[in-house]
């Protein structure tokens, strides 16, 4: 197991054979919404809480996400479940407003080349899960992350996210060869997207599994209450009874490669 260093995210201690589970919707859609994912995915086994703010999406009329207004939203749901709080940022302008709403920063595969952001994240005292570019080699990877970490920040979350080959009947092709080397080679926790990686919600509870045994020390997950009715991504989103699943096999798991949820 490569070592590293603790990570704090809110009232959460990130560290090695400690298991991070985060979960929560695509987008956060409206107060109402964001509570009830959130209250569930806690009950459930969840350490912590996503949810996008800020979406970039290929498609220019695709929901691009509340903005600032979720701003407010994201706070009083942290406050309600006392979760800490993970959301994308896709712009180095965003960092100082984000700094009081987020508890860690997510670099989406987009911003895995953004160096000017990745410069600016450096200079921050919380964590930055840095997510592989869809391209992106796992030289680019670490280098970027290197970027973040010569600001001075050392608190550096890597996660695989599937990356982008001829393949098409998945979304992504899911890089489980990226886990167990970046393990073998490096000391950066590393995490799984199944959710993004397959672009399937029957396929995130094997692939989530897959990655355990590969040695990930977290998941990202993303659930919905309703995917069918999600502004973004429903069909890559687990409901309450799929993410219980999920938890329930996790826990049956995790003790056979020496780490625990929590």
């Amino acid at each position: 197991m490569n070592k590293w260093t603790p990570i704090s995210i809110g009232h959460v201690t990130f560290q090695p054979g400690n298991f991070l589970l985060v979960a929560g919707p695509c987008s956060i859609e409206g107060h109402d919404q964001f509570l009830e994912v959130g209250g569930e995915v806690q009950k459930l086994g969840a350490q912590a809480l996503r949810g996008g703010m800020f979406k970039l999406r290929t498609d220019p009329d695709s929901f691009q996400g509340l903005g600032r207004e979720a701003f407010n939203i994201a706070k009083q749901v942290k406050e309600k479940t006392g979760m800490g709080f993970i959301s994308e940022i896709t712009d180095p302008r965003q960092v100082g407003d984000f700094y009081d709403v987020v508890d860690c920063y997510q670099v989406g595969s987009r911003n895995m080349h953004n160096y000017a952001l990745l410069k600016e994240l450096g200079k921050v005292d919380k964590p930055v899960l840095l997510k592989r570019g869809f391209s992106g080699l796992i030289k680019e990877w670490i280098l970027a992350a290197d970027y973040v970490r010569r600001g001075g920040n050392e608190q550096v979350i890597l996660c695989e996210r599937g990356i982008r080959t001829f393949e098409t009947a998945t979304r992504n092709t899911f890089d489980l060869n990226a886990i167990a080397y970046i393990k073998k080679h490096y000391d950066f926790p590393v995490i799984a997207d199944p959710s993004h990686a397959t672009g399937d919600s029957e396929l995130v509870t094997p692939m989530a599994l897959a990655a355990v045994v590969a040695g990930a020390d977290g998941l990202l997950v993303e659930v919905h209450q309703k995917p069918e009715n999600a502004f973004s991504d429903g069909h890559q989103a687990l409901n309450f009874s799929q993410f219980a699943t999920l938890t329930d096999k996790l826990k049956q798991l995790l003790p056979l490669v020496d780490k625990q949820l929590g």
